[in-house]
């Protein structure tokens, strides 16, 4: 049974299979490396005029531990799409993100996930960042979130993009959308943090955003 097939029946069991089936195979599908809810569902946002049904690893039945050892963005989700694809198949990408603060060297750069303990909640790992920064003035907060989006074809050829997107951290949490570090995400020239854009702004400009449009522009030409 297919990766599609195996979805339908999960979703949706027997019934109407073939209308349903018709339906899904209008786009081609593509199965994202990760288990980050939030992120699957600013993908699917981002993606949602572009050809591909996006479906999670574990719809797909990839329920595996992927260890991220990487030193870069690029190689982490590398490492992520390839695990995937060489039990799925198929198209399958992974991106992986983070914050990168200037007065800190870069970090938490591609530990963000993992900055202050895995396990820490996203206030409690922004919590850490300012105290790391107590003595370091706004306007020198220069930070940078980083996407690299890496796609492994059916085939199994591969590639990655990476784009960014600058801002400062703020010194308090503002805004209720987005998800991890967007609340103190501040973009000086709209005066607001991330968190405080309606999605379809934010996709527009994010590094996400960039990165998954560079994706498509890549596979066009390919």
């Amino acid at each position: 049974m297919d990766v599609l097939s195996k979805i339908y029946t999960r979703r949706h069991g027997a019934g109407n299979k073939e209308i349903l089936m018709e339906q899904i195979n209008t786009k081609t599908p593509f199965v994202v490396a990760t288990q980050n809810k939030d992120k699957v569902n600013e993908i699917r946002e981002i993606m949602q005029e572009m050809p591909f049904e996006i479906i999670t690893m574990t719809e797909a039945g990839y329920d595996d531990d992927i260890e991220e050892n990487g030193e870069t963005y690029r190689e982490n989700a590398l490492i992520k799409a390839l695990a995937v694809h060489n039990k799925i198949g198929g198209y399958v990408m992974a991106d992986d993100s983070g914050l990168s603060i200037d007065a800190l060297g870069g970090a938490p750069g591609v530990y963000s996930a993992r900055f202050h303990g895995k396990d820490s909640t996203y206030e409690e790992k922004i919590q850490a960042l300012w105290d790391l920064l107590s003595n370091v003035p706004i306007s020198e907060r220069t930070a940078h979130f980083h996407c690299a989006v890496a796609v492994v074809r059916p085939d199994g050829s591969s590639f990655t993009v990476e784009e960014t997107m600058d801002g400062i951290l703020y010194d308090k949490m503002r805004g209720e959308n987005g998800f991890g570090y967007d609340p103190v995400f501040y973009l000086p020239e709209r005066g607001v943090t991330t968190a405080e854009l309606a999605p379809e702004e934010k996709n527009t400009i994010s590094h996400r955003g960039k990165a998954l449009r560079a994706m498509l522009a890549q596979l066009q030409n390919t």
